[in-house]
């Protein structure tokens, strides 16, 4: 089954617990959590208190995407604030082997991130010990950007690399998702859609109809790809 990760990037602050709850009820399948330090990326976003209360406040699943340069210091301690999957980019763990491993030895789950012009061969080495890559669809940063449409040819090609080795590794996508192109990111080959304005900010904050038109756009997509 695809899954929807909204991104609390979006959400209101001012009631997180309540705008994370509504989504959930509508169907989402997990929370996505971006932590952006401000020096890896352009933004400064929130930190482990917040996945912490995110925690005591919610069971689903919480998907942390450490956007920040010192990942290795500290991603086990998003662990252990409550994280279910935390992720790190390629670009900003010069040992990501320890990083990952340390992830794990807390308790997590790991994955890798790749920046959009970084090659899908940089992940080569890590996927026997990842538990999900992630492949952004924008630059990372801020919300709201639009869909970099050569991001297909990049799910397609990296899970035909997954598949190759007879690994059963999801394959998220963030960045621009929405019920206009969902459909064929997941026939592209994508797992799990991380979406933020799309389901907190469209159609007037209508998250139940945001939520139920990106289902309908993955399962047609998930016909299409044979799932």
């Amino acid at each position: 089954m695809i899954r929807i990760a909204p991104s609390i990037l979006s959400a209101n602050m001012c009631r997180l617990e309540e705008d994370v709850k509504r989504a959930l009820s509508a169907g989402a399948d997990m929370v996505h959590v971006d932590v952006m330090d401000g020096h890896f990326v352009p933004n400064i976003t929130i930190g482990i208190p917040v996945v912490r209360s995110l925690r005591e406040c919610c069971d689903a699943e919480l998907d942390v995407h450490l956007m920040i340069r010192d990942a290795e210091r500290y991603a086990p301690s998003f662990v252990e604030a409550g994280a279910d999957i935390v992720t790190v980019h390629v670009e900003a763990a010069p040992h990501l082997n320890r990083v990952l491993t340390s992830i794990r030895e807390s308790g997590g789950q790991c994955g890798v991130v790749l920046n959009p012009a970084t090659p899908i061969s940089s992940v080569s080495e890590a996927l026997e010990i990842s538990d999900m890559v992630l492949l952004m669809s924008v630059n990372p940063g801020f919300g709201g950007q639009r869909f970099i449409g050569r991001s297909l040819e990049r799910i397609s090609k990296l899970k035909m690399m997954i598949e190759e080795r007879g690994l059963d590794i999801p394959i998220e996508i963030d960045g621009g998702i929405d019920p206009g192109n969902a459909a064929e990111v997941v026939e592209a080959g994508a797992d799990v859609l991380v979406a933020g304005s799309s389901v907190f900010t469209a159609n007037g904050g209508d998250v139940e109809n945001n939520i139920a038109a990106l289902r309908s756009a993955a399962m047609l997509g998930s016909q299409r790809r044979g799932r």
